[in-house]
C-alpha cells in the first residue's frame, strides 16, 4: 500500500479511499467489506509505527539539548573576546597613526620630487632630441619616405613642446612649420594624382601623414580642389551647349548626385567624418560654378516673353527642388553623423539664387495674371456674345486663380501668401473692370440710356432675358468665389501652417521670437525641411503671413475674409447686371411716360373744351400710352416667371445678392420679398407709378379736358395695379385727389396732403394757392 499520498499538500481523504476500492470493485467485487477490514487494520499498525519514530526523534532531541546548550555559551564567549581584541588593534592603529604621520609627509615630499626629476629628465631628453632630430632631418627627407618623415616631425614638435621657456622658441616653430611645409610640397604632386586616381591605400597613408603633423585641413582641401576642377568644368561643357539652362541643370544635378554616392562610399574608406567632406565638397562646387546659377537664371528668363517668365521659373525651381529632395533622402538615414550647420549651409546654396524671386513672387504672379486675363475676351458685336464670353469666362477666371495657388505652393512652399492674396486682388480687380465696361457696352447697344420721342410702343424682351443670363453668371461669379476663397484658406493653413509657432500671438515681438527659436531647434533635426527664405529676406512680410496663419486658425477656414475686397467688388458686379436688367424692362416704360409732359402741354383751350368740360369722367377713356404701360405691366408675370421655376443656383444667389431700385414704402405690407418675381414685379410697378408722378408734375398747364383725362388715365394705371395685386402709390392716390378736387373745395383738401405737392398741382390747373 502507498501511504507516500499522506504527505502531499493537496492531499484529498476521499480521492484516497476512492482509489483504495477501485482495484477491489475489479478483481473481487464482493469482497469490499472485507478489504476495507483489512484496510483499517494497516492503517493502524501505520499509525503506531508513525507515533513509535516521533517518540524515538523526542527522545533522542532531549538528550541532545544540554550539550547544545553548551556549545551556545562557549560560543558567546568567543565573541566577546574578539570583540575586545578589536578594541585594542584599533588603539594600536590609532597610535601608530601619531606616531608616524610626519614620517608620511616626508615621503609623499620625496615622491613629488621624484617625479619632477623624471619629468625633467624627460624634458632634458626631449630638448637633447631636438638636436638630433633637426641634425637627422635632411637625411630623412632624401629618403621621400612620407611615413619616416611625418614620424621625425612629429617627434620633432613634441621635443619643441618642452622648450616653450626657452628663447629661440619662436625661431624653431618657424622651422618645424618651414619642414611641414616642405613636406607637404614634396608630397602634393602625389596627394593629386592619389585623388584623382581614387586610390584607398595611397589616401589612407597621406591622411595619417597628415594627420599627424596636423595638417588635415590642408589634405582636405586638395580633395575638395582636385574633385571641384573636374565638377566645375562638366558644367562648363554643359553651359556652352545647345540645351536650354533646365536641361542643363537637370544634368548637371545628375552629375552631383551620383558623385554624392561615390564619393561618399570612397570617403568613408578614407576619412573621419565622410558626410561633412562630401557635404562641404557639393557647397564648394556649387559656389564655384562659372557661370553661377543666379547669372544663368537672370538671363534665361530675360530672354523668356514676359508671359512665360513665371512659368519658365516654376520649372527651375522644380529641377533644383527634385536634386534637393533626392539630396535629403539620401542624407536622411545619416543626418546625425553629419555636420548639421554644414547641411543648413548646402541646402542655402542650392535654394538661394531663387530667393530674391520668391521675395518678388507676388509681383511676378500679378503681371503673370493680369496678361493672362487680358487675353480673356469679354467684348464682342453682337450683346448674345458678349453674355457668351461673359459665361465662359467665369472659369477660366478661376482657373487662373486656383493656377496662381499653385504656383504659389510649389515656388515658396505656401510663405508668399501675402503676395499671392495682392495678385488674386489684382486679378479680380482686373476682371470686374473688364466685365463693368463690358456691361456698360452692353448698355449702349440695347440703347437704355437714349431717350426715344417716339410714341410706338415697342415691346422686345431679348434685353431682360440676355440681362438674366448675365445675372446668373454673376451669380456663378459669387458662388465660386465663395468656394474658392474655402479651398484657398484650407490650402494655405496645410502648406504654410507648419511656419506657425504654437505660441505665437498676433503683434506680438516675442511671438516671432518663439517662432524663430522653434525653427532653429526644428533646423537640428532636418535642415532640408527648415528653410525658410521669408523669415531671413523680408521680415515684415513674415509678419503679416504670421497674422493670417493666426486668425485662419483662430476663426477657421470658413471663417476666413481673405478675398473680401473681391467679394465686394463681385457684388457690386452683381448691382451692376440687376440694374441692367431692371432698365432693359423699364425702358419702353420710361419711353412711353416722357410723352406725358409734351403731349399734355401742346394742349392748348380752344372751341372744344366749353364742350368737353361738363361731360362725365366715365365718357373719357384712357389714353394709348397708359394703356401701352398697362398692357406691358400686365405681362409682366409671364416674363418674370423664370425667376419662380428656374431651378438655378447661381441666378438664385445673384437675385438675392442684388438690390433692386424703388423699394416698398414704409409701412407697406412685404409679402414680395419672400418671391423674387413678385419682388421684381413690384420694384417695376413702383418704378412705373414714381416716373409716371413725375411726368405729370413736369406738365407746364392742365386745362380742364386735360386734368380730367389725367385723372382717367391714373385711374386706368391703379385698377392695373389692382388686377396685379399691387397698391396704388400714396404719392399718385394724392395726385388723382387733387386733380378731381373742385376749385372750390381744392384749399380744404389740400390741408390734408402735402403742401409742395398741393402747390404744384394747384399751379398746374391755374388755381390760386
Amino acid at each position: 500500500m502507498d501511504f507516500s499520498k499522506f504527505l502531499d499538500d493537496d492531499f484529498d481523504v476521499k480521492d484516497w479511499v476512492n482509489g483504495a476500492f477501485k482495484v477491489v470493485q475489479k478483481d473481487a467485487p464482493g469482497k469490499a467489506d472485507t478489504h476495507a477490514a483489512t484496510l483499517v487494520m494497516k492503517l493502524q499498525l501505520f499509525i503506531q509505527e508513525v507515533n513509535n519514530a516521533i517518540e524515538e526523534s523526542s527522545n533522542q532531541a532531549l538528550q541532545n539539548m544540554p550539550r547544545v546548550l553548551r556549545d551556545v555559551e562557549a560560543l558567546k564567549q568567543e565573541a566577546s573576546f574578539l570583540k575586545d581584541q578589536m578594541v585594542l588593534v584599533k588603539e594600536d592603529i590609532k597610535k601608530f597613526e601619531q606616531e608616524t604621520v610626519q614620517s608620511m609627509q616626508v615621503l609623499v615630499e620625496i615622491d613629488k620630487v621624484k617625479g619632477r626629476m623624471q619629468v625633467a629628465a624627460e624634458a632634458l631628453q626631449e630638448a637633447d632630441k631636438w638636436s638630433t632630430l633637426s641634425a637627422d632631418i635632411e637625411e630623412t627627407f632624401k629618403t621621400q619616405d612620407f611615413a619616416l618623415i611625418s614620424s621625425k616631425l612629429t617627434s620633432m614638435q613634441n621635443s619643441l613642446a618642452m622648450l616653450v621657456d626657452t628663447p629661440d622658441f619662436s625661431e624653431k616653430c618657424v622651422h618645424l612649420e618651414a619642414l611641414k611645409n616642405r613636406l607637404e610640397a614634396l608630397a602634393s604632386p602625389q596627394i593629386v594624382a592619389t585623388f584623382n586616381s581614387m586610390s584607398v591605400d595611397q589616401a589612407k597613408l597621406f591622411v595619417k601623414v597628415f594627420t599627424e603633423i596636423d595638417r588635415m585641413p590642408q589634405l582636405l582641401a586638395y580633395y575638395y580642389k582636385c574633385h571641384k576642377s573636374q565638377l566645375v568644368s562638366i558644367w562648363q561643357d554643359l553651359s556652352q551647349s545647345e540645351l536650354n539652362l533646365n536641361q542643363q541643370l537637370s544634368e548637371y544635378y545628375d552629375t552631383l548626385l551620383s558623385s554624392w554616392h561615390s564619393q561618399l562610399q570612397w570617403c568613408s574608406q578614407v576619412f573621419r567624418n565622410p558626410h561633412e567632406v562630401v557635404t562641404v565638397l557639393l557647397i564648394q562646387t556649387l559656389g564655384a560654378m562659372v557661370p553661377s546659377i543666379p547669372v544663368c537664371l537672370s538671363t534665361a528668363l530675360e530672354r523668356t516673353p514676359q508671359e512665360e517668365r513665371l512659368d519658365t521659373l516654376l520649372e527651375l525651381h522644380h529641377t533644383t527642388s527634385t536634386f534637393g529632395h533626392s539630396l535629403e533622402a539620401a542624407m536622411l538615414p545619416h543626418l546625425g553623423e553629419n555636420n548639421l550647420l554644414k547641411v543648413n549651409e548646402l541646402v542655402h546654396v542650392l535654394y538661394d539664387p531663387y530667393k530674391s524671386y520668391q521675395l518678388q513672387y507676388g509681383d511676378l504672379e500679378e503681371v503673370h495674371l493680369l496678361i493672362q486675363i487680358s487675353a480673356v475676351p469679354l467684348e464682342h458685336g453682337e450683346v448674345i456674345d458678349c453674355v457668351e464670353e461673359l459665361s465662359h469666362s467665369v472659369g477660366k477666371l478661376f482657373s487662373l486663380a486656383s493656377s496662381a495657388v499653385d504656383r504659389c505652393v510649389k515656388l515658396t512652399d505656401g510663405l508668399a501668401v501675402c503676395g499671392l492674396l495682392k495678385a488674386l486682388k489684382a486679378l479680380f480687380t482686373k476682371y470686374v473692370s473688364d466685365f463693368s465696361i463690358t456691361l456698360q457696352s452692353i448698355r449702349k447697344k440695347c440703347k437704355l440710356e437714349d431717350t426715344s420721342s417716339s410714341p410706338v410702343f415697342q415691346e422686345d424682351w431679348t434685353a431682360f432675358q440676355n440681362s438674366v443670363r448675365i445675372i446668373a453668371t454673376c451669380g456663378e461669379l459669387l458662388r465660386q468665389c465663395g468656394a474658392f476663397e474655402q479651398q484657398l484658406s484650407n490650402k494655405i493653413l496645410v502648406t504654410a501652417g507648419k511656419y506657425l509657432s504654437e505660441s505665437y500671438s498676433p503683434r506680438s515681438l516675442a511671438g516671432l521670437q518663439d517662432a524663430s527659436s522653434g525653427e532653429r531647434k526644428s533646423t537640428t533635426k532636418n535642415p532640408w525641411q527648415e528653410y525658410n527664405y521669408l523669415q531671413r529676406g523680408n521680415m515684415a512680410e513674415y509678419s503679416s503671413l504670421m497674422e493670417v496663419l493666426y486668425s485662419l486658425k483662430e476663426k477657421g477656414t470658413g471663417n476666413s475674409n481673405l478675398l473680401a475686397e473681391p467679394r465686394s467688388s463681385l457684388t457690386r458686379l452683381n448691382q451692376q447686371a440687376n440694374q441692367l436688367a431692371f432698365d432693359s424692362v423699364f425702358l419702353q416704360i420710361k419711353h412711353q411716360l416722357s410723352l406725358v409732359s409734351k403731349m399734355e402741354g401742346k394742349e392748348s383751350p380752344g372751341l372744344g373744351e366749353s364742350y368737353t368740360e361738363d361731360l362725365p369722367t366715365f365718357s373719357l377713356s384712357p389714353q394709348e400710352y397708359i394703356t401701352n404701360i398697362g398692357q406691358y405691366l400686365m405681362s409682366l408675370p409671364l416674363h418674370l416667371e423664370p425667376f419662380v421655376t428656374q431651378e438655378d443656383p447661381a441666378l438664385e444667389m445673384a437675385l438675392h445678392a442684388g438690390k433692386l431700385p424703388f423699394p416698398p414704402e414704409q409701412g407697406d405690407d412685404l409679402p414680395e420679398l419672400d418671391n423674387t418675381a413678385d419682388y421684381w414685379l413690384g420694384s417695376i410697378a413702383r418704378a412705373t407709378m414714381q416716373t409716371y408722378c413725375d411726368a405729370i408734375l413736369l406738365i407746364p398747364q392742365l386745362s380742364t379736358h386735360s386734368t380730367k383725362q389725367i385723372a382717367t388715365d391714373i385711374d386706368y394705371l391703379s385698377n392695373v395695379m389692382d388686377a396685379l395685386g399691387l397698391q396704388p402709390s400714396r404719392t399718385l392716390q394724392q395726385i388723382v385727389t387733387l386733380l378731381r378736387a373742385k376749385p372750390e373745395e381744392y384749399r380744404q383738401m389740400a390741408k390734408l396732403l402735402p403742401r409742395r405737392l398741393a402747390s404744384t398741382i394747384a399751379a398746374l390747373r391755374s388755381f390760386d394757392y
